[in-house]
């Protein structure tokens, strides 16, 4: 990806982002004009000053006085330059975040799944801050030294050709210099940014999880892996400095030969009075003014290649394929049956290991469907299927008669209520996490959803009831109280059809008795989808299905399953024998 289609895509974000931007290229130009007028007033000044008792006074106190105002606007124009700049890159920053984010709320559930949370997190932080302040920032210095170095040119022909031509001859030589460093440090950037979304990825995992570290006394292995990651970031880095780092003192030797030539050469224009001692002056300062420029240019160009290979991480967020869109006249669900079909259903996360294959199964409205089986036995999957988080590679499902793919996916998923494992809270009050799917859901509506999950209790006896705030991921109550929370969200919704994924694994024995009463008269007359590892808590479902690599291998009542001494009847030995 190059810099000016980077640009160009940046600035097609933001309509604020591009009048700052032009407000700084206008400030830059400014700055530079009263920057190249300075040496002329200097020039004049000399030459004002010819010798002892033989200055003019009058005429350079008003050299002096313009030279004042000349300053004071060029360091007025280099703020305001600054201030836009700024102003150009946070907002295009907020405009860059705001549509990561707004793409990773597209994209697909596989690709949540295929990509590490830290890397995501790296993605929508770090990376659209690297690329903002490079491209902006780099973009106005550059546009300030090219038109320093255009300008500097035109004032020096003026002043003398010959002079002037020596210069923009050994020129070349500082870009090739330049140019030859830059061409190989983009790869090196591109390493250091990767290893840095690795390194915010291992940071995240181990502080989401340090309990379990600290629990398995696993410190040492963390901090080996810490230091691992720590260290490529390291090297990384710093072979990336360093090499575009050789730009600066390779073109300061080239700018010193510039420097010296002018130097020499003017000195002997002096002599023979081909220039003035003020313009020789002049011409000096338009030298190393002109040299300058080549030497920030060496900071400019590792901004941009770092910039550049950070845009190209957070373009591949953005660029990321959404969920498929709904088909055209897909219909809305507005009151389904209840019934589910899976009707010859094959899927595989990946292609080259086959996962549900030929699976037919028929839910019939107000049934207690119970899904057990090992782990990786694709109870989870059919799951993602339902609720299309994945689409089906062959066969069909459908709800309520019709086929989930005919279906708008917002109305199917309205048409459910989940209850998971992993239970997940928001920053924010417990009233505002019950009501997270019923947002217009009043005070009485949630407090009945939290008594009807045996919640209320433990809610009203908190500092502050419902208005207690929680911090991020529900931290500050017990895993238990948390998993009654996420109980109480689906009790608010009741929809029609419901799925619960080990819903009580995580409170304990008297209050699970209490709200497997509660799930029963919240299935009573709802198709529900239980998935269970513990066989006590599906033992009332009306049909049991037992799966095992991604097909239904036995299916019937808890009795009939027994009965057949199969696979249902080792599981339920395994648990209950002593």
């Amino acid at each position: 990806m190059n810099a000016i289609r980077a640009l160009g895509r940046l600035f097609g974000m933001d309509g604020r982002a591009r009048r700052l931007a032009l407000a700084a290229l206008l400030a830059a130009a400014g700055s530079v004009a009263l920057s190249l007028y300075a040496p002329v007033l200097i020039g004049r000044g000399v030459d004002l000053v010819v010798g002892p008792g033989q200055v003019r006074f009058s005429p350079l106190a008003g050299v002096l006085a313009a030279l004042a105002l000349v300053t004071a606007g060029a360091a007025a124009c280099q703020w305001l330059m600054s201030a836009c700049a700024n102003g150009a890159a946070y907002s295009l920053a907020r405009a860059l975040r705001a549509r990561a984010f707004e793409s990773l709320n597209r994209a697909p559930v596989g690709y949540i799944d295929s990509h590490r949370h830290g890397d995501i997190l790296s993605r929508l932080i770090s990376d659209v801050d690297q690329v903002t302040d490079g491209l902006v920032m780099g973009l106005a210095q550059f546009f300030a030294s090219a038109l320093t170095i255009l300008g500097t040119i035109g004032f020096m022909f003026s002043l003398n050709a010959v002079i002037a031509l020596i210069v923009v001859l050994v020129t070349p030589l500082s870009l090739f210099v330049a140019r030859f460093i830059a061409t190989r440090t983009h790869a090196m950037f591109a390493r250091q940014t990767a290893s840095r979304g690795d390194l915010t990825a291992l940071i995240s995992e181990q502080a989401a999880n340090m309990k379990l570290v600290v629990a398995f006394n696993a410190q040492g292995r963390s901090r080996t892996r810490f230091d691992r990651a720590n260290e490529v970031l390291r090297e990384a880095g710093e072979k990336a400095v360093f090499y575009s780092s050789l730009v600066n003192p390779s073109t300061r030797f080239v700018n010193s030969v510039v420097y010296i030539a002018v130097g020499a050469f003017g000195a002997l224009a002096a002599i023979r009075g081909a220039i003035s001692v003020g313009g020789l002056v002049s011409f000096l300062s338009y030298a190393n003014q002109y040299t300058k420029p080549f030497n920030e240019v060496s900071g400019v160009i590792a901004e941009l290649q770092g910039a550049l290979a950070s845009a190209a991480r957070a373009f591949e967020l953005i660029d990321q394929p959404p969920e498929r869109p709904d088909e055209i006249g897909a219909i809305e669900l507005t009151d389904p049956s209840g019934e589910v079909a899976f009707c010859d259903v094959s899927f595989s996360y990946d292609a080259a290991r086959p996962l549900i294959r030929g699976l037919n199964l028929v839910a019939c409205p107000g049934q207690r469907i119970a899904i057990v089986g090992a782990t990786g036995s694709g109870k989870t999957t059919l799951i993602n299927l339902l609720m299309r988080f994945y689409d089906v590679d062959g066969g069909a499902i459908e709800v309520g008669g019709h086929p989930v793919s005919g279906i708008t996916r917002s109305s199917l998923r309205a048409s459910f209520g989940m209850v998971l494992q992993d239970t997940w809270l928001r920053a924010g009050t417990i009233r505002e996490n019950i009501a997270y799917g019923s947002p217009d859901a009043t005070l009485d509506e949630v407090v009945a959803a939290a008594a009807a999950a045996h919640a209320d209790g433990f809610i009203r006896r908190l500092p502050e009831g419902y208005d207690t705030r929680i911090r991020e991921e529900g931290e500050g109550i017990s895993l238990g109280q948390r998993q009654l929370i996420c109980i109480a969200r689906a009790m608010l919704r009741l929809p029609r059809m419901l799925i619960l994924d080990e819903a009580t694994s995580s409170i304990d024995a008297l209050t699970e008795i209490r709200v497997q009463r509660a799930f029963s008269e919240m299935m009573a007359g709802r198709t529900s989808f239980v998935v269970a590892h513990r066989l006590k808590t599906v033992r009332e479902a009306d049909r049991i299905l037992v799966m095992d690599a991604g097909r239904i291998v036995e299916q019937g009542t808890h009795a009939q399953l027994l009965a057949k001494n199969g696979i249902y009847r080792a599981l339920h030995d395994s648990q209950f024998s002593r």
